[in-house]
């Protein structure tokens, strides 16, 4: 019983998710012109962290970022490329630091 609710503790919010996704991309420089493979996205996230729906639950955060206009998306005839928005960069920084105050 203990064991269930460490794990329930341990899962990310909706919120942490996408302010990690902001960071991963933030961090590799992925700003405007400087794309990566929305596939991208789910390499190093750990499925048990995630919940019930794991990856497709970081996808639909993805997409929801997209809508938000803070990421933009370049559809390739490869697959779909994403990069982080220049002009919500001090919202994006502002996310960020909510969650990651140490990081940049």
């Amino acid at each position: 019983m203990p064991y269930k609710g460490i794990i329930s503790v341990l899962m990310f919010s909706d919120d942490d998710i996408k302010s990690r996704i902001l960071l991963k991309l933030a961090k590799r420089g992925k700003w405007g012109g400087a794309h990566t493979s929305f596939d991208n996205i789910k390499k190093g996230w750990n499925e048990r962290d995630l919940g019930k729906h794991g990856i497709k639950r970081v996808y639909e955060i993805t997409k929801d970022l997209i809508r938000q206009r803070f990421i933009v998306s370049k559809p390739t005839h490869y697959g779909l490329e994403i990069s982080l928005n220049p002009k919500k960069s001090t919202e994006i920084e502002q996310i960020i630091k909510r969650f990651y105050p140490k990081e940049e």
